[in-house]
C-alpha cells in the first residue's frame, strides 16, 4: 500500500474550511493569514465537538497491491470513496497470483488442500478461456485471487473506515491494510488523524456487544454501559 496523492496542506485546508463558516473574510485571505497554532486549535475544536463536515474537503489516494478479492469486496462497501480496480474481464488471470491466509499457511495439511484446489481452478480457467469469453471464465475464480486497485477517500470517510476496520474484530487482511493506511495518513496529517481508530481507542467504549474483545466497557441497549 502506498499513499500516492493527497490534498496539499490538508490540516490547513480543514482549519480554513472551519473558519470560513464564521468569518466575513474570503478563503484566500483566511489561508494567507492562517497560523499553525490556529490550525491546531481549530482541528482540536472540530474533533472534540464532532463537527466533521470541514474534514470532507481533503482527500487521500492510495495504491493498493498484493491483496485478495476477499479484501476488495469488503473495501468497496465503504461507498463514500472512489475505486479503480484491475479488471478480470479484460486482464487474463491465467496463473493468477493468490493470497494465502496465515491460518492456512501455518497448517501443512490445510495448505496442501488449498494449493491443490487453486491448481485445479487455474487449469479449469485456462481451458475455459479457450471455449468461452474471459468475462465468463472468470466466474470460477476464487476470492484468493490477488488484485490491484487505487482508491480515494475524503478524511471523514477515512474516520469511519478506521473506526470499523482498525477494530480487533475486523477481518485480518483488511485490518492490516487499515492500520497501514492510518499510519501513512498520520505522517502527513498527524493532528487530523491523531484520534482516528476504533471506538475503544477514541471513545473508550465498545458497541460490539457480546462480540467485544473486552478492551473497553460495552455499550448495551438504550445507551447503558455494561459494568466490568
Amino acid at each position: 500500500m502506498e499513499l500516492i496523492a493527497y490534498t496539499p496542506e490538508p490540516e490547513k485546508i480543514v482549519a480554513a474550511a472551519a473558519r470560513i463558516c464564521y468569518s466575513q473574510r474570503g478563503a484566500a485571505e483566511i489561508l494567507e493569514n492562517m497560523e499553525d497554532k490556529e490550525v491546531d486549535r481549530l482541528i482540536k475544536l472540530l474533533l472534540s465537538c464532532g463537527h466533521e463536515s470541514p474534514v470532507e474537503h481533503v482527500t487521500f489516494t492510495f495504491a493498493i497491491e498484493g491483496v485478495s478479492r476477499a479484501l476488495s469486496h469488503q473495501l468497496v462497501r465503504h461507498r463514500i470513496a472512489s475505486y479503480s480496480q484491475r479488471s478480470q474481464r479484460y486482464v487474463s488471470e491465467e496463473n493468477f497470483p493468490y493470497i494465502v491466509p496465515p491460518s492456512i499457511n501455518g497448517e501443512p495439511e490445510a495448505l496442501e488442500i488449498f494449493e491443490n484446489c487453486l491448481s485445479q481452478i487455474r487449469e479449469a480457467y485456462a481451458r475455459l478461456t479457450k471455449l468461452v469469453p474471459r468475462e465468463d471464465a472468470r466466474y470460477i475464480l476464487p476470492q484468493a485471487c490477488e488484485t490491484k486497485l487505487i482508491c480515494t477517500f475524503n478524511a471523514r470517510s477515512l474516520f469511519n473506515f478506521f473506526r470499523l476496520r482498525c477494530c480487533s474484530r475486523a477481518q485480518w487482511e483488511i485490518r492490516a491494510l487499515a492500520l497501514k493506511m492510518r499510519e501513512v495518513v498520520r505522517q502527513v496529517a498527524p493532528r487530523l488523524f491523531a484520534k482516528a481508530g476504533p471506538n475503544c481507542e477514541v471513545l473508550g467504549i465498545c458497541y460490539e456487544g457480546p462480540f467485544s474483545c473486552g478492551r473497553a466497557p460495552v455499550v448495551k441497549s438504550r445507551g447503558e454501559i455494561e459494568e466490568e
